[in-house]
């Protein structure tokens, strides 16, 4: 399975531009964004730069509900609310600029109420960034396995999501990692892949055969037949042979999730920390997984083990004869 379809020829990718063009025209009219806009400019009088920002934050909260399928406002609910949150910051949004949707959500949904178009604000229990102090959920080793068997094979984007979810478990990396992944990075006869983490630093990472193999499989077999010279050089494509962004990996990841039967909140940032998780109750030594990681500070890894303390106790619990 994939979330993506490829495109017949140069016609169809045009149709479907323009569709989404026409999708994005009719969302803005169902969640009233002119309207609002209309009230920041002459109610409250804000900058065309503001009034810009809080057009793009409310338009990709109505293209987020689209996908929930909620037709307007008045059905979005406060779980959408915190799942399009927390997709913000699976897509590697700065806390600050997470803030500042939320600050826009809010007072959007304060106009649609004062304007009756909503009978109530799900925006009130939305958390700020800097309440975010709970891990999300670590996939078990068996969700891992479920995982990586989800795409169909019969797909022709198969092995492109099979090789996209392996090497992210593998590697441990983060999302705006994986997409930038070139070719010229990966070095599979050695088993390691070079990758430029935050402030642009270079680390290697190790890659299990497993990712290997998809990896040989997709860049032998399905990546040649999606690039059309707009790949740039990336690892992973998108059906239209252009590099993937942050939200088709998230998109994909979703999908696969889905079909694994998986009921978990997923996120490639869950599966970076079911990586390092997984690394610890193996064993593992907390430097070397620091140094996969990424971290420039140790204190930063340690907050795996207190995911690693816990199974540990419930290991303890269950064979300890005086537990």
């Amino acid at each position: 399975m994939s979330t993506e379809t490829e495109p017949s020829d140069a016609a169809v990718s045009a149709e479907s531009a323009e569709e989404q063009a026409r999708g994005l025209e009719a969302a803005r009219r169902r969640f009233s964004v002119e309207p609002f806009l209309d009230h920041l400019r002459f109610e409250r009088g804000l900058s065309e730069l503001t009034l810009s920002a809080y057009a793009h934050d409310v338009e990709r909260l109505a293209a987020f509900a689209h996908t929930r399928k909620r037709a307007s406002p008045r059905e979005v609910t406060a779980a959408d609310l915190r799942a399009f949150v927390m997709l913000l910051k699976d897509l590697g949004l700065a806390p600050a600029s997470i803030a500042r949707n939320i600050s826009a959500i809010r007072t959007y949904f304060r106009f649609l109420l004062g304007e009756n178009e909503v009978v109530a604000d799900p925006s009130e229990r939305i958390d700020a960034p800097k309440a975010w102090k709970r891990l999300p959920d670590v996939l078990t080793v068996d969700d891992v396995t479920q995982l990586m068997d989800a795409p169909d094979a019969m797909h022709p984007l198969a092995w492109r999501d099979k090789a996209m979810l392996e090497f992210a478990y593998a590697s441990g990396v983060r999302v705006s990692e994986l997409t930038d992944l070139r070719i010229r990075n990966l070095h599979l006869d050695e088993e390691f892949a070079s990758v430029f983490g935050k402030g642009g630093k270079q680390r290697l990472v190790p890659i299990g055969r497993r990712a290997i193999g998809a990896l040989s499989i997709y860049l032998r077999q399905t990546r040649p037949e999606l690039d059309r010279g707009k790949g740039e050089g990336r690892v992973f494509l998108n059906a239209r042979g252009a590099p993937l962004t942050r939200m088709g990996v998230w998109k994909i990841l979703r999908q696969h999730v889905q079909a694994a039967g998986i009921e978990k909140h997923v996120s490639p940032h869950t599966l970076r920390h079911s990586f390092a998780t997984h690394l610890l109750e193996g064993g593992a030594d907390l430097v070397a997984v620091q140094e996969m990681l990424g971290h420039a500070d140790i204190t930063t890894t340690q907050i795996y083990t207190h995911v690693d303390r816990t199974y540990l106790a419930q290991e303890h619990r269950k064979f300890h004869p005086r537990a």
